[in-house]
């Protein structure tokens, strides 16, 4: 059967000379992997659009056991992402996540577009890393049916005022007074946490329209990475090395 879709190449496995595996993230079927045939030869039509980090239009055909990419064509090429180590080691570290998450449509589609639009946002250098990172997280989790309750303290309905403590394996919020009670100490700053609750509720387009001081980045980025990886329940490879060039 021989299908149309686009997708964003996630990842690129070398088989023999010329051929790689691809995992694409596509709208209309989740994580789906191709074998791309001599793609890695120079004047091959499928070099320019096979490539890590390509959003192209495929034509594959799905068999049985294994699925071919036939045709495709570049739709958009993240330039900006190979400036830096640390842009090209948090689109890597965001690939993983999507391919672990493995959405089915039509949450596929969903983050599709928030990895799209993240990897534009790293490749034109728009939002500090950190944040990009924090918002990819949280959102992605949301997307998943996992979204934390961010509105109001659980225990007394505090909604501000004072700093939040967010349970990362439960998702449920305190406020500093019922988290002393329950020996817990904040981790959500003001700031933070009104970050998080946009993260979580904001339209797409608005989704990285704020700014946060450093401090407070730091702290949302710790909650969200967390709570990202409570969820998955495994660590991600690429995150250890994120973790060692993200300043």
């Amino acid at each position: 059967m021989q299908i149309a879709t686009t997708g964003l190449v996630l990842r690129q496995v070398k088989v023999g000379e010329a051929d790689q595996i691809l995992t694409l993230l596509t709208p209309d079927r989740g994580i789906v992997s191709a074998s791309a045939k001599g793609s890695l030869r120079l004047k091959n039509k499928l070099f320019s659009s096979c490539g890590l980090f390509c959003y192209s239009e495929f034509t594959l055909t799905i068999g049985r056991s294994s699925n071919f990419v036939d045709n495709a064509a570049v739709k958009k090429v993240f330039h900006g992402l190979g400036r830096t180590v640390e842009g090209m080691s948090l689109a890597v570290y965001l690939a993983e996540a999507a391919t672990v998450l493995a959405p089915e449509p039509p949450e596929a589609a969903q983050l599709l577009r928030l990895t799209l639009n993240t990897l534009y946002m790293i490749s034109e250098g728009k939002r500090p890393l950190r944040q990009l990172k924090a918002i990819y997280e949280m959102r992605a989790m949301c997307l998943a049916g996992y979204m934390p309750h961010i509105l109001a303290c659980d225990t007394c309905g505090r909604y501000d005022g004072m700093d939040f403590y967010l349970d990362t394996a439960g998702g449920s919020l305190l406020c500093a007074d019922c988290a002393a009670k329950a020996g817990r100490s904040p981790n959500l700053d003001p700031g933070a946490l009104y970050a998080l609750r946009h993260i979580c509720l904001a339209d797409d387009g608005k989704l990285f329209n704020f700014t946060l001081t450093d401090a407070s980045t730091r702290r949302l980025d710790a909650v969200c990475e967390r709570y990202l990886l409570a969820n998955l329940d495994h660590g991600l490879k690429s995150l250890d090395f994120l973790k060692t060039v993200l300043e």
